[in-house]
């Protein structure tokens, strides 16, 4: 599954290369370098969960909250592109709506469709 994929990606690039995500944390929060590392595990863990058949539900609730949990990080970025003056602003501003859509397709893939495991047909039961 690509989800799964870019979970794993996402969080082995945090846990190799933190102090590249050190600015994007708002600075009203505390613990930097520690939400990097915790989210950057829970990213790995819940990609691999979600290449489980049975676990990919439970794992999809766990990174929707994830998701839901670091979009004030995509507002602090839109909120002061000065801090990242590689990323054009409104590539920022679109990363907004971007996270709701991620938070959409994880819902779409692992939790609705209820987890993507196979029906059984009445014949095989």
């Amino acid at each position: 599954m690509i989800t799964g994929g870019l979970f794993i990606a996402a969080g082995i690039s945090q846990l190799v290369r933190p102090a590249a995500y050190l600015s994007v944390v708002p600075p009203y929060l505390p613990f930097p370098l520690a939400l990097i590392y915790g989210t950057g595990v829970l990213k790995a863990l819940g990609g691999l969960g979600l290449l489980v058949p049975r676990t990919r539900r439970p794992v999809g609730w766990t990174l929707v909250l994830l998701l839901v949990a670091v979009f004030p990080a995509n507002v602090h970025m839109a909120l002061n592109p000065q801090q990242f003056g590689d990323v054009p602003p409104a590539l920022l501003i679109a990363r907004l709506p971007l996270q709701l859509v991620f938070i959409a397709w994880v819902y779409w893939l692992a939790i609705r469709n209820r987890g993507l495991t196979p029906r059984r047909s009445a014949a095989s039961r």
